[in-house]
């Protein structure tokens, strides 16, 4: 059975990817700053093979004990989905230090620190596939969030780079650049009036908010055996990126 590790996993795209996974015969891994134990038995219940074990991704110690405790029970994971991530909307001139430190150490540090941890594992297995969730705005610049937008920028960077390194030796790297989804994360900027529900969906070609299954639909396809897909950043944006059209002219093709 193979072994999948879902970072972020108590909602969102992350609960919906280890579901996923669950349902198509891995045994998933799940992790999240908060306790997960009710999201882990409820995969259970349904037949999922599941472990669970709340910590800071961002925190070293924690990973490397993540990482010990795979190592114990499974060798290696097969799979590493590094989807956790917090979000600020901020101007940069208002954006503290500590606020910045804190984006850049769950959106950036903790996937280093995951991939280095499980990537020793895959390496000396010489096996392995790791997907990072991304952003489109890692793909483009996005108004207040100078912090957020960073930190998804140097993870298709980190991406990349780990997909030409270790590519050879038979690790594969790839990353997910979603766009808006309805998630929790989502319900919480909006509630901040960054956005509104048209805001999003009149941008979207179509027309619609992702949903979190959406997203780990594509992540499980990348992280599929014997592919030859590797160093790549697939939007799951419902078409965003590639529409540079003004919204009048959009909505006027709907």
């Amino acid at each position: 059975m193979k072994v999948a590790l879902v970072t972020g996993a108590a909602q969102g795209v992350g609960f919906a990817t280890a579901k996923l996974l669950a349902e198509t015969g891995h045994h998933v891994v799940m992790t999240d700053l908060q306790d997960i134990e009710v999201q882990a038995n409820s995969l259970i219940a349904s037949g999922g093979k599941v472990s669970a074990l709340s910590g800071d991704i961002s925190s070293e110690s924690f990973v490397i004990e993540l990482a010990r405790k795979i190592a114990a029970e499974h060798e290696a994971a097969d799979i590493l989905v590094n989807n956790a991530g917090i979000s600020l909307i901020q101007s940069a001139e208002d954006t503290t230090i500590e606020q910045w430190q804190r984006v850049m150490g769950i959106n950036l540090t903790g996937p280093f620190l995951l991939c280095r941890e499980m990537g020793r594992q895959m390496l000396a297995r010489g096996r392995g596939n790791i997907v990072n969730v991304a952003s489109i705005a890692g793909l483009h610049g996005i108004i207040d969030r100078s912090a957020y937008n960073a930190s998804k920028h140097g993870l298709i960077g980190l991406t990349r780079t780990l997909a030409a390194e270790w590519g050879g030796r038979g690790v594969r790297v790839n990353a997910v650049c979603p766009g808006w989804i309805k998630t929790e994360m989502d319900a919480a900027d909006q509630g901040s009036g960054a956005y509104s529900d048209d805001d999003i969906v009149n941008r979207v070609p179509m027309a619609r908010f992702a949903k979190p299954e959406d997203v780990a639909k594509a992540i499980a396809f990348l992280a599929q055996e014997d592919s030859f897909i590797n160093g790549v950043t697939l939007p799951v944006d419902g078409g965003w990126i590639a529409d540079a059209s003004w919204e009048t002219l959009r909505l006027e093709s709907r």
